[in-house]
């Protein structure tokens, strides 16, 4: 589980930037140490995480790095942004797995195709 958990990690900061260990900890249901020693395993592993101290402070990555743990090329991230019919979706109901996948799928991208892959969602919908 400490896999999925280090990936978890990862795509929160990608997702929202700068994140506390405790927001961490309580998003991932897990304590303030255990983020402590993961934050310490993902720079062993050369992500470039960062911490700044302070009352605006917490765990962020590097400006501009962008993991590629995906490997897709931008031919396949269209194709899984081109979705079953909603209500399909809905009657199954993975409506909010859907969604919750699409959000993730976008914050594992790199950012110049984030436009993209949002305007094909959104004219597909």
């Amino acid at each position: 589980m400490r896999g999925d958990r280090l990936l978890s990690i990862l795509i929160q900061l990608q997702a929202y930037g700068q994140i506390t260990a405790k927001e961490l900890a309580e998003r991932l249901e897990v304590s303030e140490r255990t983020i402590y020693r993961d934050m310490e395993a993902l720079s062993s592993s050369g992500i470039p995480v960062v911490a700044e101290r302070g009352q605006n402070g917490g765990w962020s990555l590097l400006e501009n790095y962008r993991t590629t743990l995906t490997g897709l090329t931008e031919e396949e991230m269209r194709a899984l942004f081109i979705s079953t019919s909603p209500h399909l979706l809905e009657d199954l109901g993975l409506s909010k797995t859907s969604k919750n996948a699409r959000s993730k799928l976008i914050a594992s991208i790199p950012s110049i195709y984030h436009k993209n892959a949002e305007e094909i969602w959104n004219c597909i919908h």
